[in-house]
């Protein structure tokens, strides 16, 4: 209560009590696989196309990781978490090797015309450089040093691309005017600079540290001196290990799928990486057709509020498939959709056409769709053509569609006027036997955007006084945000009333949740269905009868 001690007036600002909730993202994609290079630590995000081909290596035939992240951007894709799975040593496979190089002395002559400088490498000690992931990528680069002809405590360091088929150099990264005290003036500590600027190297420095040295017989200021140069590998080759590629089994798991549930470079890695991502969307793992890991990344999606988007198998027909998916149709498949078939595309790797897994071209669309239209539009229909193919691996029929679709598997068709198209749009417990409520796929997303926006929209109702003031605001606060989705065509209904409630109130609130600290809060909402089935009825208008 403020204090008054002068007559006159006085203004006051009173807090409204308006909390704005906003949506969450719905379309950041998360892909894991195999790659040649990038963090294996961690889920990398990246933003464009040209962003992960610079962390990850881009595309490499003996993955699927990268042309999945292709076709996802290609289709209108802008977000997606990167997960680079590694061997995990077993099974005779051969882990990632990290290119390294220890320098432990610099000599700098400075009474040769010109300077000449010199890398020892290989005692004990001195700085270590490594690349920043492993694999053989770091065997194509090598480390330029060369010492300040004006202070030879003083040194450049730079990172050099080394062409391997033309071994052409180019600089791609350089560190001046760095120092080997840990305790610089300047703060160019080496190990600091690298690991906080490179993208390619890090750095450590040993017992004891590296040295650097002149020769300081020439008082004059000498010429300045060519770098010297030394390989990153050479201390440590680097190489790519096994490449991981899903088993071809849809009952056999293989390395693929236990490093994708048990990553070796971090206790909790694989798929698990994901833990620590604020929100991620939709999940891919291209060409994965193991019911178990299906299964298991079905329960993760569920837990985390994702949609998984399943590949069928290669080799998957008509016949193979018209009794429907086996195995994954689980309780926890609300969150997931199936989509056959492969796409084809021409591979610029192998110089010939091939056919890849759908859900990189699935989840573009998704993304795409949801920034056109809104995640209660089903991502299907002749908006949803596919772009950056060459057709699909299989053709089907109108027929051959209808005994697919009834059992939850969403088709890719062709159709003459608008070319290769999503048609369907059921989650893998939208069987109509089944009956489920979660049928359809933008059913289902819109419940997990309202959860998660909710989730994150009410976490300043934590501690607040549990009475009548507070589930005034919230009722206030997620009536605000539900109309919102009300007004730009997200629910069913003509009037707020039909499309959605929000309830908090002394009914659903009894004095026995307050004394136990919980506030309970009821949001119903009526979702938009897709027309899946459009009925046009044709009646010929009889001649009048003459009397």
């Amino acid at each position: 209560m403020p204090t008054y001690t002068y007559p006159g007036v006085y203004i006051q600002e009173i807090p409204s009590g308006v909390h704005t909730i906003t949506g969450v993202a719905t379309s950041i994609a998360a892909f894991v696989g195999w790659a040649a290079q990038g963090p294996t630590n961690q889920a990398t995000l990246v933003q464009s196309w040209s962003d992960f081909a610079n962390q990850f290596g881009g595309l490499d035939s003996r993955s699927y990781l990268g042309y999945a992240v292709n076709q996802f951007f290609a289709n209108g894709g802008q977000q997606a978490y990167i997960i680079r799975l590694v061997s995990d040593g077993s099974g005779g496979n051969t882990a990632a090797a990290t290119a390294q190089v220890e320098i432990t002395d610099i000599t700098f002559d400075s009474s040769a015309s010109p300077s000449t400088v010199t890398i020892t490498s290989g005692a004990v000690g001195g700085l270590t450089l490594s690349a920043a992931s492993p694999g053989n990528w770091g065997n194509n680069y090598v480390i330029q040093i060369q010492p300040r002809s004006d202070d030879y405590t003083r040194f450049s360091l730079s990172v050099v691309y080394v062409d391997p088929t033309t071994s052409t150099q180019t600089i791609v990264e350089t560190f001046p005017n760095l120092s080997v005290s840990s305790t610089d003036s300047q703060a160019r500590y080496v190990v600091n600079v690298v690991n906080e600027q490179s993208r390619l190297v890090t750095a450590a420095m040993g017992t004891p540290a590296l040295t650097l040295h002149n020769n300081p017989s020439v008082p004059t200021q000498p010429t300045p001196s060519t770098p010297a140069s030394i390989g990153l590998n050479h201390t440590s080759t680097g190489n790519d290990g096994t490449p991981l590629t899903p088993s071809t089994s849809p009952t056999t798991p293989g390395p693929f799928e236990t490093a994708l549930n048990s990553n070796p470079s971090a206790s909790g890695g694989g798929i698990h990486f994901l833990d620590t991502v604020s929100i991620f969307n939709l999940l891919c793992v291209p060409g994965e057709i193991v019911r178990s890991t299906i299964s298991d990344l079905q329960a993760y999606c569920f837990k985390e509020r994702a949609f998984l988007l399943v590949d069928s198998e290669s080799t998957d027909t008509f016949s193979s498939l018209q009794n429907g998916p086996v195995g994954i149709t689980g309780t926890n498949a609300i969150n997931s959709a199936f989509y056959f078939p492969w796409i084809n595309q021409f591979d610029p790797q192998l110089n010939s056409t091939r056919a890849f897994p759908p859900c990189g071209f699935v989840a573009g669309l998704y993304a795409a769709t949801d920034t056109s239209r809104g995640v209660w539009k089903a991502p299907a229909g002749i908006d949803a053509s596919l772009s950056g193919e060459s057709g699909l691996a299989v053709q089907l029929t109108d027929a051959q569609n209808g005994t697919l679709n009834i059992q939850a598997i969403n088709c890719l068709r062709n159709f003459p006027v608008y070319g290769d198209v999503v048609w369907g749009a059921r989650t893998l417990r939208g069987n109509d036997q089944v009956g489920s409520e979660w049928k359809y796929v933008p059913i289902r997303r819109v419940a997990l955007f309202l959860e998660s926006s909710l989730y994150d929209g009410t976490q300043w109702v934590v501690f607040e006084p549990n009475d009548e003031t507070l589930w005034g605001q919230i009722r206030m606060n997620i009536g605000a945000f539900m109309q919102g989705l009300f007004l730009q065509g997200a629910f069913q209904g003509t009037s707020p009333q039909q499309a959605y409630f929000v309830k908090c109130d002394a009914e659903n609130n009894p004095q026995s949740s307050i004394d136990q600290g919980i506030v309970n809060i009821l949001v119903g909402f009526a979702p938009l269905f897709p027309a899946e089935f459009v009925v046009i009825q044709i009646q010929q208008i009889a001649g009048q009868l003459q009397a």
